[in-house]
C-alpha cells in the first residue's frame, strides 16, 4: 500500500466511524494512530473567508439580552447567488420564536420568505433546517418528522412559509437564547412515477445478484437540479464537520476545485469559484454531506431516468406527455455534445470554454427533460449503487459513477456509460448531486 494510500485509509477509517460503520482492510495492518489537525499550508492569501458563526453569535449575545417573553430570533441565513441558479435557493425573513401551547407543551415557530418565484411542482425546492447549540456544537439537521406546517421538505411553491417544530425539549435546550438556527434551500427536478427505457445492466449483466433484467418502472423522486458547488460543501466543512471530516488538501487546487483550510481552522473559497461544482470527494464525502441535508445519492436507474426521461414525462398516471425521445444518447437528446459547432456540455479539450470543470448551469439549455442540469459532462457523479459482480466478490467495493467528466471525450459523456471506482478515491473529475427518496416525499 502506498503513502498516500495509507493516509486516505486512515482519513476516512475517521469518516466511516462517524457515518456509524466499521472499516477493515485485509491483509493489511495499519497504524493505529488518529489522523492529525490538518493546517493551513499558507495557499490562497486572497482566499474567500467563510466565518459565519461569529456574525451569528453577535445575533444570538443581543438576544440574550433581551426579555425572555418577547425573543424573536433573527437568523443570518447563508443562501445561493440572487438568482438561483446554483447553490442555496433565496431564503430571506427568517424568525423564529417560542410558542407556548397550553396542553401540546412548548413549540418553536419559524417563519421565512422564499423568494424564488421560480419554484413549482415540477421544479419545488427541498428546504431542510438545522440548529447548534454552541459555539463547540455542530449544526444538526432537525427530523422532519418533528415538523409541521408549510415550509419544510418539499415545498413547491414560493412566498412566506411557517415551519411548526414541537418536542423542543428533546434537543436538550429550554429557550431560544442557547440555539441558532439556519433555513436552506436546494433546487429540485420531480420526476414523476412510470415505466422509463433503462439500457444499463447492474454490474453489466455480471452481478452477484443475477439481475439480468434492468428496473423498468419507479416511483416519484425528487433530483437535484445542479451538482454540489463548491459554496454549499464548503457550508458543510464549517459547520457539520468534525476535525479533518470531508476535506483532502487536494481540493486547494484552485483551478479544479479552490477550497483550503484557514489559519483560523475554517474552510474558504478561491474568488469566483463558489458555483462550481465541488471536487476530489469520495463517496464518503458525498454520503456525508448528503445526511447533512437530509437527501441521499441517487441509484443508476434514478440517475437514468432523471437523464432520459420516461416513457411519459408527466408520469404513468397522466400519459398526456410522450417522451419522444426515450432511448435518447445524451440528456438533450441525440446530437453529438459538439454537433453543428455548438457545444452541449463540458468535456474534453477547451473547446467548449472550459479547461477544467465549468460553474454548474453552465449549459442549462442542453438540461434533461426534467431540467436537470450537467448530467452530461463537468463532472462524474457518484451513485448508491454497488459494482459487485463475480470477479469483485470478497474485494472491497466499487461504487459506479455516471455521466461522464471534463476529461472524457464527447463520446464518453452519453446517457448509458459509466465506470466503477473505490468509494476512497478522491479525484478532480468526481462529484455528486442528491435525492429526495420516494419513501420520504408527500
Amino acid at each position: 500500500m502506498s503513502q498516500e494510500d495509507e493516509e486516505d485509509f486512515k482519513r476516512y477509517k475517521k469518516m466511516l466511524g462517524r457515518l456509524g460503520k466499521p472499516l477493515t482492510m485485509a491483509s493489511e495492518s495499519l497504524p493505529q494512530t488518529q489522523p492529525k489537525k490538518l493546517r493551513s499550508r499558507g495557499l490562497f492569501p486572497h482566499i474567500v473567508p467563510q466565518t459565519p458563526r461569529k456574525t451569528m453569535n453577535s445575533v444570538v449575545d443581543r438576544i440574550r439580552a433581551m426579555p425572555r417573553a418577547s425573543v424573536t430570533l433573527l437568523i443570518l441565513v447563508v443562501a445561493g447567488s440572487p438568482c438561483c441558479l446554483a447553490g442555496w435557493m433565496d431564503i430571506t425573513g427568517v424568525k423564529v420564536w417560542n410558542n407556548l401551547t397550553e396542553l401540546g407543551g412548548p413549540k418553536i415557530i419559524i417563519e421565512y420568505d422564499l423568494a424564488d418565484e421560480g419554484v413549482s411542482p415540477d421544479s419545488p425546492a427541498y428546504v431542510f433546517l438545522h440548529l447548534t447549540k454552541g459555539s463547540d456544537d455542530i449544526w444538526r439537521l432537525i427530523p422532519t418528522d418533528l415538523l409541521g406546517g408549510n415550509g419544510f421538505d418539499i415545498v413547491t411553491e414560493a412566498g412566506h412559509k411557517k415551519v411548526i417544530w414541537w418536542g423542543t425539549q428533546e434537543f436538550g435546550f429550554e429557550d431560544l437564547g442557547q440555539v441558532e438556527f439556519r433555513v436552506r434551500g436546494i433546487r429540485m427536478a420531480r420526476v414523476p412515477a412510470g415505466r422509463f427505457t433503462m439500457r444499463s445492466l447492474p454490474g453489466k449483466g455480471k452481478d452477484e445478484s443475477f439481475e439480468n433484467e434492468p428496473k423498468s418502472s419507479l416511483a416519484t423522486y425528487y433530483i437535484a437540479q445542479n451538482e454540489t458547488t463548491i459554496g454549499m460543501y464548503v457550508d458543510y466543512l464549517n459547520e457539520g464537520c468534525g476535525e479533518g471530516v470531508g476535506y483532502n488538501p487536494k481540493m486547494a487546487h484552485e483551478g479544479r476545485c479552490g477550497i483550503a483550510l484557514q489559519e483560523d481552522g475554517t474552510y474558504g473559497i478561491a474568488p469566483g469559484r463558489e458555483d462550481y461544482p465541488v471536487t476530489y470527494v469520495s463517496w464518503y464525502d458525498a454520503v456525508g454531506f448528503l445526511r447533512w441535508c437530509g437527501l441521499r445519492l441517487p441509484t443508476e436507474a434514478e440517475w437514468e431516468k432523471a437523464c432520459c426521461g420516461g416513457l411519459y414525462l408527466d408520469g404513468d398516471d397522466r400519459q398526456k406527455k410522450p417522451n419522444p425521445l426515450p432511448e435518447r444518447r445524451y440528456p438533450w437528446g441525440d446530437e453529438a455534445p459538439n454537433a453543428d459547432g455548438r457545444y452541449r456540455c463540458n468535456y474534453d479539450g477547451e473547446e467548449d470554454g472550459f479547461a477544467h470543470t465549468a460553474p454548474v448551469a453552465s449549459f442549462a439549455e442542453f438540461s434533461s427533460p426534467y431540467g436537470v442540469c450537467d448530467m452530461a459532462g463537468n463532472v462524474n457523479e457518484w451513485t448508491q449503487d454497488w459494482y459487485t459482480t463475480s470477479y469483485h466478490a470478497g474485494l472491497d467495493g466499487f461504487r459506479v459513477v455516471r455521466g461522464g467528466s471534463w476529461l472524457d471525450v464527447p463520446e464518453g459523456c452519453d446517457a448509458v456509460s459509466g465506470a466503477t471506482v473505490l468509494p476512497l478515491k478522491e479525484k478532480s473529475i468526481m462529484g455528486f448531486r442528491g435525492l429526495r427518496a420516494p419513501t420520504a416525499t408527500p
